[in-house]
């Protein structure tokens, strides 16, 4: 863990523009003064990030959120009395004195409370605690995100090196293991609450406290941080398979000399002839907690495809499904080809 001394380092060095990994609950951030337009720059660079992609602004439990947004509707606030500090991003209309170069451009912004201990201690030390750190997942863009301190050094090498990230801080492993779910709110009269993101807090949850439906994004909705159709993707194919024909396909692969690794829930035949192999618990929220972890770890086995065995259905998956149908989203056709060649 991180002494006081580390962590008032690494908010002094936000504070002269540098970057900093942090823990959240969710996933590793690195992080930057939200309103220092070079150090957010930084950020799109050291990520190799679009720069009309917009990036979360993280505040302490303390901060003024009035002091980011135009406004903040009644129920905006009954989400955020709710649900922070914890994984949960509201996009609300931006205040007209915040640069948008945390937007991408847009009049809108993306601001979260976060519950992990040392991103508190980190955003409370930074600016007493008034100051807003712009912090995307700790990764190269389009990248599995990190959950472990070392994911953030393996990502930035050179970076780290060059001092541009001036700091790493350790927190563990993130609890949630997905990033934020996020939720649109800045266009309620027109548009109602918008679900951009799935995540750990559900559809389910944020209705009841709504007392209404949650709706789906539509073409006029905010961009928002990781809703690319290609994102969360190690650098090995990834293909869902249904439950049913997991078994089958992995032979067939192996059959026709593929090096195979496999997530799944339950042991299977060919284990001994698997580069891979990760068993994966059928409950949400710990198959969330392993998910990128475990993407990291089947990466580096040398692979041609990790095959992940079939979702149960329900809504309390759909932040899971959300990640896994976006990391696949490039490599489909890859096991096809595999198994004619």
């Amino acid at each position: 863990m991180n002494s006081t001394e580390q962590i008032l380092a690494a908010a002094r060095a936000l504070e002269q523009g540098a970057l900093v990994g942090f823990p959240t609950e969710t996933v590793y951030g690195l992080g930057a003064d939200a309103e220092n337009i070079d150090a957010v720059a930084n950020i799109y660079q050291a990520k190799g990030r679009p720069s009309n992609h917009p990036v979360i602004v993280h505040v302490a439990p303390e901060a003024d959120i009035s002091y980011w947004v135009q406004e903040i509707p009644t129920p905006a606030q009954a989400l955020i009395d709710a649900f922070w500090p914890g994984p949960l991003t509201l996009i609300l209309k931006r205040a007209e004195h915040i640069p948008d170069a945390v937007s991408g451009g847009q009049d809108s912004i993306g601001i979260r409370c976060p519950s992990h201990p040392v991103a508190q201690a980190l955003l409370r030390a930074f600016k007493d605690g008034q100051g807003g750190v712009a912090a995307p997942s700790a990764n190269k863009f389009g990248h599995v995100s990190p959950t472990k301190a070392e994911h953030v050094i393996e990502e930035f090498p050179a970076e780290i090196a060059s001092g541009m990230i001036a700091a790493v801080l350790d927190g563990g492993q993130s609890d949630v293991g997905i990033e934020s779910t996020i939720v649109d709110m800045s266009r309620l009269a027109t548009h109602g609450p918008v679900l951009l993101r799935p995540g750990h807090i559900s559809a389910l949850q944020l209705e009841q406290v709504l007392g209404r439906a949650v709706n789906a994004p539509d073409q006029a909705a905010p961009r928002a941080s990781g809703t690319l159709e290609a994102h969360y993707a190690p650098s090995t194919p990834v293909a869902m398979v249904a439950v049913e024909d997991l078994e089958s396909t992995v032979n067939q692969l192996l059959i026709v000399g593929k090096r195979v690794a496999v997530m799944a829930y339950q042991p299977h035949s060919a284990n001994a002839q698997l580069q891979g192999w990760r068993q994966l618990n059928p409950d949400p929220i710990s198959y969330a907690h392993d998910l990128y972890a475990d993407l990291r770890e089947l990466d580096h086995v040398g692979a041609d495809i990790i095959l992940v065995e079939g979702l149960p259905v329900g809504r309390e998956w759909q932040g899971v499904a959300d990640r896994l149908r976006r990391a696949a989203f490039d490599s489909q056709g890859v096991l096809e080809r595999l198994l004619i060649n």
